[in-house]
C-alpha cells in the first residue's frame, strides 16, 4: 500500500462474488495507492478483510422486489444508504472505482456528492447490454468502462476493454474430485439437489465436495456415499482455491467469478445457471453468461438431471481450455486517468 499521505485515496467498491473478484484482478494498479474496500459481508469479503482495510454494507438489489420481497429490499436499501454515508463522510476518498452492483449504489451517490471522482467498470457478466447498475449509476460516473464490445455500443460514452485471454500454462495434476458450489451470495437449492441426485444415481462416482451457501439448510450426506461426499455451507476463498487446484470437474452457478476461477485452474466446468422464472436470481443474466462461454467451447451447461448426466459424461473426454482475465490494459488506462486528473503526487510510473 502507498502510505504517502498526499497520494490519492482510492475506494474499491463492489458487491460479493464476481464483482469484487474483478477488482481483485486489478491489484497491480490499486495496491500502489492508499486504498480501502467496500463490499458485502460474504466469505470472500471476510477473506479480503483479513489483509485489507475493508468496510461492509448490506446486500440489496432491485431484483429483490421482482422476486416478491420489496419490503426487505427497501429495509436493506435504507440501511445501506446510511451506512454508505457514514463510510464516505469518514473516509472521503478521492476516487471510487466500482464494478457494481446494487449494494454500492449509495457509495457512488454519496461519494460523488462529497467530491470523489467515480470510475464505473461494468461487470464482465454483461455481454450483450449494460447492467441495470451501469445504467443507473453511470449518470454519476466520470468515466465508464465496458468489458464487452456489444454492451459498450449500448452504453453512451463507454470505453471498451475486453479482458478475456486464453492461458498457455500446463495443466496441473488433478485428483478424482468434483467440486460443486452455489457461490457466495444466494442459496441455490436446485443445484444442490441436482448434484446430490447425480451422486445418488452413480453419475458422480468421484469424491464430491458440495458448498451450499450460508443461508441454506445443509442436507445430510447420502448414507451410501457419506465417505466420499462432503457438504459445507461456506468456505474461505483460500480453501476454495485449494479444491480447484485438485478438482478435475467443477459444477457451479452462472456467476463469472465462479466460472473464471475454475477455468484458470484447468477444470472442466459445468454451469447450472440460476433462472429468474424459478425465483433463483434477479434476472436471467446467468443464462446469458453460460451460453456465451458455451459458444466459445469453454464449458458445458446443464438445467436438469439428464443434461447434467450428459455434461458429466462429456467431461470425462474433454480437455479444458484454461482462460483468465487480463486487466493490464485497463489498469494502464486507470493509471492515466489518475495522473491526468490529480494535482497530488502519484507513485512511480505504472509497471516500473
Amino acid at each position: 500500500m502507498n502510505t504517502n499521505a498526499s497520494s490519492p485515496v482510492v475506494c474499491l467498491a463492489a458487491s460479493g462474488g464476481g464483482h469484487i473478484r474483478q477488482l481483485l484482478d486489478l491489484e497491480k494498479f490499486w495496491s500502489r495507492y492508499d486504498h480501502f474496500f467496500v463490499t458485502e459481508d460474504t466469505a470472500l469479503g471476510r477473506s479480503i478483510a483479513e489483509t485489507e482495510d475493508t468496510q461492509f454494507v448490506p446486500h440489496f438489489a432491485l431484483g429483490q422486489a421482482r422476486l416478491g420481497s420489496p419490503f426487505r429490499m427497501l429495509a436493506q436499501a435504507w440501511r445501506s444508504a446510511w451506512q454508505s454515508l457514514a463510510i464516505m463522510w469518514r473516509r472521503r476518498p478521492d476516487y471510487i472505482i466500482t464494478t457494481g452492483a446494487g449494494s454500492q449504489l449509495f457509495i457512488v451517490l454519496w461519494g460523488r456528492l462529497l467530491g470523489a471522482r467515480v470510475i464505473l467498470i461494468d461487470s464482465f457478466a454483461r455481454f450483450d447490454s449494460p447492467s441495470a447498475f451501469a445504467r443507473l449509476a453511470g449518470r454519476f460516473a466520470h468515466h465508464r468502462f465496458s468489458q464487452s464490445e456489444a454492451a459498450g455500443r449500448k452504453w453512451k460514452n463507454a470505453e471498451v476493454f475486453n479482458p478475456l485471454r486464453e492461458l498457455d500454462t500446463p495443466r496441473p495434476d488433478k485428483t478424482d474430485l468434483i467440486f460443486a458450489t452455489v457461490g457466495a451470495t444466494l442459496p441455490f437449492p436446485r443445484l444442490t439437489q441436482l448434484v446430490l441426485q447425480a451422486k445418488a444415481d452413480g453419475s458422480i462416482r468421484q469424491k464430491l465436495v458440495l458448498q451450499v451457501g450460508e443461508d441454506a439448510e445443509i442436507p445430510a450426506a447420502l448414507e451410501e456415499s457419506a465417505d466420499t461426499t462432503e457438504i459445507v455451507a461456506t468456505l474461505p476463498f483460500g480453501r476454495v482455491q485449494e479444491y480447484l487446484e485438485k478438482a478435475s470437474v467443477v459444477i457451479c452457478h452462472g456467476g463469472t467469478g465462479s466460472i473464471l476461477t475454475a477455468l484458470r485452474k484447468h477444470c472442466c466446468v459445468i454451469v447450472i445457471p440460476r433462472i429468474f422464472e424459478r425465483g433463483e436470481h434477479y434476472d436471467n443474466h446467468q443464462a446469458e453468461i453460460a451460453e456465451s462461454f458455451r459458444q466459445r467451447g469453454l464449458l458445458f451447461v446443464a438445467h436438469d438431471e439428464e443434461s447434467l448426466k450428459q455434461a458429466l459424461a462429456s467431461c470425462a473426454e474433454y480437455m479444458p481450455r484454461p482462460m483468465t482475465t487480463d486487466y493490464t490494459k485497463l489498469a494502464e488506462r486507470l493509471e492515466l486517468i489518475l495522473s491526468e486528473d490529480g494535482s497530488r503526487p502519484l507513485p512511480e510510473k505504472f509497471g516500473a
